[in-house]
């Protein structure tokens, strides 16, 4: 499968996009995990983003479009590849339209994972995240609790409710997401490769995913 997946914070994407890797062996590609990989490897190319990411500066979208042109073409996405949370503005989905025709790489569609907002809120207040920086497992209060004492099953670190994850850090997220990202939905609508899943439950969601791809 070659998909790309929209959504707002907490929409589920990075649960549904692990799930999706499960079923056919396609790789999981988010701008974070690219970017951190090309600097931890010390390419000249993640040797430049570091520069911008050591200044706190955004890493401009000229460079992001040469690391994911490296990565599209590496062995592991021959099998397929779902794009998590990328692209993130209009400018940057019409790079990738362009690289995408240089690589001759046609996308079997977007999936728009559409949430309620008050869902969103729920999820995100309730989220908990190891404080170990090489574990960062994440639970949630209510449907997969730490261990006693808010300590991380896997590693025993406590886990911690990051600053971004209080209502009004959520708010303004989502705040930024309709201003820059929704006008995606619009964009992939008009090129013929929107399709739009309502995602309460992860499971469910895969499964309505899985079927549109042999449909």
């Amino acid at each position: 499968m070659r998909i790309i997946l929209l959504g707002a914070p907490g929409a589920g994407k990075g649960t549904v996009a692990k799930l999706l890797t499960e079923f056919d062996g396609s790789v999981q590609i988010s701008t974070g995990d690219i970017l951190r990989s090309a600097v931890k490897e010390g390419t000249e190319l993640g040797k430049k983003a570091k520069e911008y990411m050591n200044r706190g500066d955004l890493v401009p979208d000229a460079l992001i479009m040469q690391i994911m042109e490296v990565r599209l073409q590496e062995p592991d996405c021959k099998k397929g590849f779902i794009l998590d949370g990328f692209p993130r503005t209009i400018p940057q989905a019409e790079e990738l339209k362009k690289l995408l025709d240089k690589l001759k790489i046609k996308m079997d569609f977007v999936a728009n994972l559409d949430v309620p907002r008050d869902v969103i809120l729920d999820r995100l207040t309730t989220r908990r995240t190891c404080s170990n920086s090489s574990c960062q497992e994440i639970y949630n209060i209510k449907s997969n609790p730490p261990a006693n004492g808010g300590k991380c099953k896997k590693c025993g670190s406590p886990v911690v409710q990051r600053a971004d994850e209080t209502e009004e850090a959520i708010s303004n997220r989502l705040e930024t997401y309709n201003q820059k990202t929704a006008p995606l939905i619009g964009f992939y609508e008009k090129e013929g490769l929107l399709k739009n899943f309502l995602s309460l439950s992860s499971k469910d969601t895969v499964a309505e995913i899985k079927k549109a791809l042999k449909g």
